[in-house]
């Protein structure tokens, strides 16, 4: 993780280990066959043009590797001219065309830019991703590391592409912007929950979202936003950067552990039985009359049905240095389904107790965009 207060230089340097191939000897006076290995099938592209920007539910099984860089951008500002170049530098990247790649092949690289509170207030201080993103206990977030006017979240199979395509889009961005901070993350393989849900395991062991919006349908209730807006076919992204206790989490037996989550950790399926997929039975109770799943388990304090708010698709990434933690995102179609989330889990959840959030942000992601039609035009004409 690196925070910037100045603007980022234009550079990148990358470093990259190189791999070397070991090859048996065979008996005898020939010379050794070479091997010759087939070339791996290219990794399919993902469309940055569309009704939604990439990266939110396409490709459906998210990336590995995630890049986020927050910025600001300069007074006086022409915010759609700004943005409509980034379009077009995403749209050049992800088709292979832009020599700022510097030869790599973008495979599944998608590019999700949002906007902060501060210039969708600026258009209309009523719109969905108006309003800032409130403080919680359990924070340590510095300055710079607390909202921001520009999200800009790269994705993509291959690690390298990350630094390379963030230089180009801050290259392009030039003197504009200000780079607050930025955190890169990883995702570890998929786990099958149901038939079309997969979601990976976390740090903790746990394999993280689970539930969410799943299906078209509750994508259209719960996801994306709709009516007669400037930002219709967008959504709102909450960051959140979060260390982990991991040794006082590791010490615990695994019956305290799933007893922290509400879930067992081998299966995921919920302390009330079932399997992965199985809604949690919050009113099951033991014979002696305790809750099968503890009255502070998080999955309990953070049941949609318990809070009274609508599903959050979540994508979570682990981190490392200078402790280990996740990278939280959550994608709703109102702010208010994760801050009344966060304030029911504040002060009662359990899984807070080995959290600490060092970072956070919320962003209208803005609708999807093409040629005729660029990135933020309809929000910033």
């Amino acid at each position: 993780m690196s925070r910037a207060e100045h603007r980022p230089s234009r550079r990148a340097f990358i470093g990259a280990g190189g791999a070397v191939a070991a090859t048996g000897l065979t008996a005898g006076c020939e010379s050794p066959p070479v091997r010759q290995d087939r070339p791996s099938s290219p990794t399919p592209g993902v469309s940055p043009t569309g009704r939604h920007q990439a990266g939110v539910t396409l490709p459906r099984t998210a990336q590995p590797n995630l890049l986020a860089v927050v910025a600001d951008v300069e007074d006086g500002v022409a915010v759609g001219t700004l943005l409509a170049e980034l379009g077009e530098a995403v749209r050049t990247l992800t088709a292979g065309t832009d020599p700022r790649l510097l030869g790599l092949a973008p495979g599944d690289l998608t590019v999700t830019i949002g906007v902060g509170p501060r210039l969708v207030r600026g258009v209309g201080p009523a719109l969905p991703g108006a309003a800032d993103l409130p403080r919680f206990s359990r924070e340590r977030i510095e300055p710079l590391s607390r909202g921001g006017d520009l999200l800009v979240q790269i994705c993509a199979g291959d690690p390298l592409l990350l630094p390379v395509v963030a230089a180009a889009l801050l290259g392009q961005a030039g003197d504009r912007v200000r780079e607050r901070w930025r955190q890169s993350g990883r995702r570890g393989p998929d786990v099958r929950v149901a038939e079309d849900v997969s979601a990976p395991r976390n740090l903790l062991g746990f394999v993280d979202g689970i539930v969410g919006p799943h299906t078209t349908a509750e994508q259209r209730r719960h996801l994306w936003l709709a009516g007669p807006s400037p930002v219709a076919r967008g959504t709102i992204a909450v960051l959140r950067r979060m260390e982990l206790d991991l040794p006082r989490f590791a010490a615990l037996s695994v019956a305290e552990q799933e007893a922290v989550l509400g879930r067992r950790r081998a299966t995921s399926a919920p302390l009330s039985g079932g399997t992965a997929a199985s809604d949690p039975d919050l009113g099951a109770k033991t014979p002696d009359g305790r809750y099968l799943i503890p009255a502070d388990a998080h999955v309990r304090r953070s049941h949609p049905g318990v809070v009274g708010v609508g599903l959050m698709l979540r994508r979570s990434y682990s981190t490392d240095g200078p402790a280990p933690g996740l990278l939280f995102i959550s994608f709703q179609n109102d702010l208010r389904t994760f801050t009344k989330t966060l304030a029911h889990m504040d002060g009662s959840d359990a899984l807070l107790d080995f959290t600490t959030t060092t970072a956070g942000a919320t962003f209208l992601i803005l609708p999807g965009f093409d040629r005729q039609r660029p990135l933020g035009a309809g929000l910033f004409r």
